[in-house]
């Protein structure tokens, strides 16, 4: 009965100032939907308690798994942690685990042709893919897959091999179907340099697309050349043992990705130039995504 006078005599305050009872209610902590909607911009020396929700300089966002005075949240994953959003607020509506702010950081100077649509589009085709195991699996497996396309594609600004000399020598005359699209029309093209006409068969039936006629699609869709490049991980074992998405999924590392699609030249002490390229870029990829690289990284 008294909290009931009291609000009743709150409620004729209020009326009597102009303002709304409900002024004086704390409102509830805004839903997970919107979160990212009205996250704040992240500012270096801000007090930040557990679960605040930042959009950082770079576009993306990171939740506070620590109290901090404003670290850089790019600098340690103690305090902070890359941030997915649910609902309305997710900045990444694809559900890719990599956003189109990381991918751009990824390949800053990628040729326009290589779009971040263009991949996403792509992944309903793998749906494994980026989606197998736990939240840091999942990062560490799509770092592991741009790397190697980074590697492969001089940081995705190559669509076609660069050497033409090699252009004529991808066709295997042996195969029941030959080489239809022309001696020299099965080069390296796409994100994984898809090569050879069995491979541009095997790809293209897999895909429901006739690239053995028209391997020129690889590189005039993004769409086409993505699906081409997640066709070769997620399917293909190459010189190695496993492909690369088991190699991933598998925690086998990621040294095992790099047998699977050059091992052949590169492991054994091959190349360890290159080797040591995938792995950088390996590296930085994980960094940027907020996750640890794991166990043997060298083939």
């Amino acid at each position: 009965m008294l909290k009931q006078r009291i609000k009743s005599v709150l409620v004729a305050v209020l009326a009597a100032a102009g303002l709304a009872a409900a002024s004086l209610i704390p409102t509830a902590t805004p839903a997970a939907a919107d979160e990212c909607t009205s996250a704040p911009n992240w500012r270096a020396g801000t007090n930040y308690v557990q679960g605040n929700v930042v959009k950082y300089t770079d576009g993306n966002y990171y939740i506070a798994e620590h109290a901090n005075p404003g670290y850089d949240p790019t600098v340690s994953t103690w305090f902070w942690n890359p941030h997915t959003c649910s609902g309305g607020g997710n900045p990444n509506p694809s559900g890719f685990v990599v956003t189109e702010a990381q991918f751009n950081q990824m390949f800053p100077g990628r040729n326009a042709f290589y779009t971040y649509k263009g991949l996403t589009d792509a992944l309903s085709a793998f749906p494994a893919f980026a989606k197998t195991g736990s939240d840091t699996v999942k990062k560490q497996e799509a770092a592991a897959f741009l790397a190697n396309v980074s590697h492969e594609t001089g940081g995705l600004v190559h669509i076609v091999e660069q050497n033409t000399a090699n252009y004529p020598h991808y066709c295997d005359r042996t195969q029941p179907y030959g080489c239809p699209a022309g001696q020299a029309a099965y080069y390296g093209r796409g994100p994984i340099q898809l090569s050879w006409n069995f491979n541009y068969k095997a790809a293209g039936d897999h895909l429901g697309i006739d690239l053995l006629n028209q391997p020129s699609r690889v590189q005039t869709d993004a769409a086409v050349a993505w699906k081409t490049g997640l066709w070769y991980w997620n399917t293909q074992t190459g010189p190695g043992t496993m492909t690369g998405h088991s190699a991933m999924v598998n925690q086998s590392g990621f040294g095992q990705t790099i047998r699977a699609i050059n091992g052949s030249l590169e492991c054994n002490g091959g190349n360890p130039a290159q080797v040591q390229s995938r792995v950088n870029k390996y590296t930085q990829f994980t960094q940027i995504l907020g996750v640890p690289t794991g166990a043997n990284l060298y083939c």
